[in-house]
């Protein structure tokens, strides 16, 4: 989605000032995209030089995990394995031949022996896109507390601050971005327990940009406050359909808004939320209504995993022929026909709306699966903070001509 380039500078200014950095890897420290591991966390600890805690599965095995922990260190010596966390770990006779196996074989610490907590599940909650998100989990406090004392109590976080204070110092050659002028487009984007996949960096660049960002939330507030466009991000409309089809008002706002030109970006569950209805678990919910399509949810991934677009139609967003990398991760998908739906994207790899399409446009407003992050695409902040700053001019002209003609009458934002 970002080049290596981006990739290395964000996380150079992101770790800027911090004592200790924590990559969270991605399935396996060697599954990418091919057999050559193209884009797997073993390539990215190489690029950002950073030393891997290896997190290994022990239950009901000793010294087959330091054969496993072995063929890691010796499968790519670039990758540098600095370290063995043992989770499952059955009791102190289990721990003791792990650690003797992995000292006579491996050569690298063990800083860490999480026993069998059970069923995690029951730990840890989740659902089909992932975890439960902590805006939405009603023990969120103790699930912390119960963690940190298992941190405590099982991680040797010395020996873990050690192997992070041994990482290569590393500099970006990337020069900083000039912050922009803060300007008077606000940008509003739905913030709440339904909306909440948005990549940091886009909402990073939209202010560096100068855009104001606002938060909404779609099912808490009646309406849209006084912003200039909106940004509708992933998440889980589904799970939370009745609320959403039950604040009709909101609905009604961005709707209208919409129709009055505001500048739209929808990703994912953010199209969701526009189409003509959801069906989930056999109910069928009402949503926005902007877009002439009926989506259904299904039990198994419908899109999951990179995708490449190209601009195919005018867009309020992208010019025509842009090349768009993202990523999708959607269980829904179109009921019925698309016939009365305009797109303006090709799906050259991945799934979307489905046969070949995604980006479906009405007036300023753009909804597709597809997900982007700013570093990859960089039109999209431009195009979001000019687009806001555009309608918001258009706005205070129409309310000036109305205070003008219409004997001081003021417009009522929408």
């Amino acid at each position: 989605m970002v080049d290596p380039d981006a990739v290395f500078a964000n996380f150079v200014a992101h770790a800027d000032g911090m004592d200790i950095a924590v990559i969270e890897g991605n399935r396996g420290l060697f599954d990418g995209k091919d057999v050559s591991g193209t884009q797997s966390t073993a390539e990215l600890a190489k690029l950002l030089k950073a030393p891997v805690v290896l997190v290994v599965n022990a239950k009901k095995s000793t010294r087959t995990i330091a054969a496993l922990v072995k063929g890691c260190i010796d499968f790519d010596p670039d990758v540098n394995v600095a370290g063995i966390i043992l989770n499952r770990v059955a009791g102190k006779r289990h721990l003791g031949i792990l650690r003797d196996s992995i000292a006579k074989y491996c050569g690298v610490p063990v800083v860490g022996a999480i026993p069998n907590l059970g069923d995690d599940s029951a730990l840890i909650p989740g659902r089909h896109l992932g975890l439960i998100t902590p805006s939405e989990y009603e023990y969120g406090a103790e699930l912390r507390s119960m963690l940190l004392d298992i941190a405590d109590n099982h991680l040797d976080v010395d020996g873990i601050s050690e192997i992070a204070g041994a990482a290569e110092t590393i500099t970006s050659v990337r020069p900083d971005r000039p912050r922009g002028s803060s300007g008077n487009a606000r940008i509003g984007y739905f913030k709440d327990s339904v909306f909440t996949f948005y990549y940091p960096e886009n909402l990073e660049a939209l202010e560096r940009n100068g855009g104001q960002l606002v938060p909404v939330s779609s099912i808490a507030d009646t309406g849209l406050p006084n912003v200039d466009a909106l940004y509708i991000g992933g998440g889980f409309p589904e799970t939370h359909a009745d609320q959403l089809a039950g604040n009709r008002p909101m609905m009604e706002s961005v709707r209208r808004a919409a129709a009055a030109g505001m500048p739209i970006y929808a990703e994912c569950g953010g199209l969701i939320y526009l189409a003509r209805s959801l069906k989930f678990e056999d109910r069928v919910y009402p949503m926005t209504g902007l877009f002439p399509i009926d989506l259904a949810m299904h039990a198994k991934p419908v899109g999951h995993g990179y995708t490449s677009i190209r601009v195919s139609a005018p867009n309020p967003f992208y010019p025509v022929g842009t090349s768009i990398r993202g990523h999708e991760f959607h269980y829904s998908g179109p009921e019925g026909g698309m016939q009365e739906v305009e797109t303006c994207m090709k799906v050259e790899a991945g799934v979307g709306l489905g046969d070949a399409r995604d980006g479906m446009v009405y007036a300023n407003t753009l909804a597709c699966y597809t997900h982007i992050h700013a570093d990859g695409v960089e039109d999209w902040v431009s195009s979001m903070v000019s687009n806001a700053a555009d309608y918001e001019m258009k706005r205070r002209d129409r309310k000036t001509e109305n205070g003008t003609m219409g004997g001081g009458s003021q417009l009522v934002a929408i």
